[in-house]
């Protein structure tokens, strides 16, 4: 339970840089779901994604080109785990 593996701080900021063009959760406030590829975002936290799936009680509802989400919604960015997630 130590840190001592760590061997460099990373802030939000690393991370948020870090998973730009890669698969994300972002869920909102509300307890929606949306599932796709960040393609941008801003200090405000406004994200812009591609291939967007919308998820209301973890059931596919929509499906988006792009979708712009206003920070102020959001409660978390979560990376998609990759094709070993089934297995893993």
């Amino acid at each position: 339970m130590s840190g001592s593996g760590d061997k460099t701080t990373k802030t939000p900021a690393d991370f948020l840089k870090s998973i730009r063009g890669r698969p994300v959760v972002v869920k909102l406030n509300s307890g929606v779901d949306y599932r796709g590829i960040l393609a941008c975002l801003d200090g405000y936290m406004n994200i812009a994604m591609e291939q967007t799936e919308e998820y209301v009680n973890g059931q596919l509802k929509n499906k988006y080109g792009d979708a712009f989400i206003r920070g102020n919604n959001v409660l978390y960015i979560s990376t998609v785990k990759g094709p070993l997630a089934d297995g893993a």
